[in-house]
């Protein structure tokens, strides 16, 4: 009888070991399994984060009721007062209906850093590839550990987006609730749209995106939505040489302690890299490309190629951004658009322009690209978030430039000093980074006002203003991800 009972604890000691691997790990086995990917150690630990993160959503609380936007009665200077209250009174309510307390704390979120192409958005879109937002069981690789998920609402989208989309939801409310506090209410508007939220590319270069970071975060948390970050940089290092950083350093620490932080910087393998792009995607000779030589006459005619058909008309289509703006295209046909550099790059454009631009485009071909260093930091930066609107939707992008691929970008540090002691921080009620609206406001201690546009101060340097260390960090994701969509197979169509 000892032996037998013996035998029986030494099988529920290795019971726990023989639990397989969760989803996410499991879909990466299989993505190794068919030669898409290379193991690496590092993309195998962030998995298994991935997988503990997948089994914990179950203590999601079920989504709590919409509250209706306050009227206009209740836009007054007790207004924000009254709507806190609301939240707190509707909290206490869903925790008594539906017994919240049984669920615990919410999940922690993950905040995952690290160099370019190391497969960090990778990874995470494995994991919100594998959440279910039926009510269908989930089931984990052998099928031997099921777990039943409510109903989970997800999104999964580029920082840059993400921000665009809270501006925009700020200034419709504003023209209804002028004198409201709208961050509550688009926290919960967001909270009721996806109970997880997927962020790529997560970087705060922008003044008036710094100061709504923490309250909406806050807000988001207290709604019990997780959140999923991938970046190119550590907490600590966020909107480093900022204007007014000092406000935005409760943001970092409220990260920091609501977050699992995970580092991947010792993994410097760029994958992308490791892709030969075959997809005649980018031209370049050292040539005057207005000169007569046969270089340019190859390159026009490949470009023509790809342009495929004629203009539609002779007539500019202006194509419609968010905040009752447009964009004009002058050369287009159905599926392309045709532009020079100095169009898109050296006009006070953001990602709202561009984003707009790949919806209606699944192709865009730009011509005489510069070689980008800290001389250029304007039309770099502008040039680096149309590579990432590209990246998102999956937009062929066609370029011709001057210099080869590798050297289109100069690698700088700048060295940035905050410039906190400069002036002070007016935000104004819409703008920021992602919406291209130039409404922030900086004044000096002389009194003299300056704007801040959707990339920098105007006529100031971004290296005395902003984080031009970010725009290094930027010019290396765009470099790879530029090799990455020189594949074939690259694009919507």
């Amino acid at each position: 009888m000892k032996a037998v009972m013996k035998n029986m604890t030494a099988k529920h000691r290795v019971a726990p070991r023989s639990i397989l691997t969760g989803p996410v790990s499991a879909a990466y086995e299989r993505k190794i399994n068919a030669g898409e990917v290379q193991r690496d150690e590092a993309q195998v630990a962030l998995a298994a984060k991935f997988d503990a993160l997948y089994l914990s959503l179950a203590s999601l609380p079920p989504v709590p009721v919409r509250i209706e936007e306050p009227t206009e009665s209740s836009c007054t200077s007790s207004g924000s007062l009254s709507l806190a209250r609301s939240l707190a009174s509707a909290q206490s309510f869903l925790r008594k209906k539906f017994h919240l307390w049984s669920f615990g704390p919410p999940p922690r979120g993950l905040y995952i850093h690290g160099p370019v192409g190391i497969g960090k958005s990778f990874l995470m879109d494995l994991f919100y590839d594998s959440v279910d937002i039926s009510d269908d069981d989930s089931c984990c690789n052998n099928g031997s550990h099921s777990l039943k998920h409510a109903k989970i609402t997800k999104r999964r989208v580029h920082f840059h987006e993400f921000m665009l989309d809270v501006h925009h939801r700020i200034f419709v409310y504003k023209q209804k609730h002028p004198r409201d506090d709208a961050i509550p209410i688009i926290a919960q508007q967001l909270a009721q749209e996806a109970q997880l939220l997927c962020f790529d590319e997560f970087q705060v270069t922008d003044v008036a995106d710094a100061m709504i970071l923490k309250r909406l975060f806050l807000f988001l948390l207290d709604w019990n939505v997780v959140v999923v970050a991938t970046s190119n940089r550590s907490p600590d290092t966020l909107y480093e040489g900022g204007i007014n950083r000092s406000l935005f350093l409760p943001f970092i620490d409220m990260l920091k302690h609501t977050f699992d932080i995970i580092s991947m910087e010792d993994c410097p393998k760029d994958y992308r890299l490791a892709t030969r792009a075959d997809g005649q995607s980018y031209f370049w000779s050292n040539k005057d490309l207005h000169g007569d030589n046969n270089s340019k006459n190859n390159m026009q005619a490949q470009l023509e190629e790809i342009f495929g058909g004629t203009a539609s008309g002779t007539e500019a289509e202006d194509i419609q951004v968010l905040f009752d703006r447009s964009v004009q295209v002058a050369r287009f046909n159905d599926r392309c658009a045709w532009f020079d550099f100095a169009e898109l790059c050296c006009q006070p454009l953001g990602a709202a322009d561009y984003i707009s631009l790949c919806d209606r485009f699944p192709v865009i071909i730009m011509e005489r690209v510069p070689q980008l260093d800290a001389n250029h930091l304007d039309e770099a930066r502008r040039f680096v978030t149309l590579i990432d609107a590209c990246y998102e939707s999956r937009t062929r992008l066609v370029l011709t430039a001057q210099v080869p691929l590798d050297e289109l970008f100069v690698d700088f540090e700048a060295q940035v000093e905050s410039s906190d002691e400069d002036g002070e921080l007016i935000v104004s009620e819409k703008g920021g980074n992602s919406s291209s609206f130039a409404t922030t406001m900086i004044r000096t201690k002389k009194g003299e006002y300056y704007e801040w546009s959707a990339t920098g101060r105007i006529g100031v340097s971004l290296a005395q203003l902003s984080s031009a260390n970010d725009l290094a960090f930027s010019f290396r994701r765009a470099a790879s991800r530029l090799v990455e969509m020189g594949g074939k197979e690259w694009g919507r169509q």
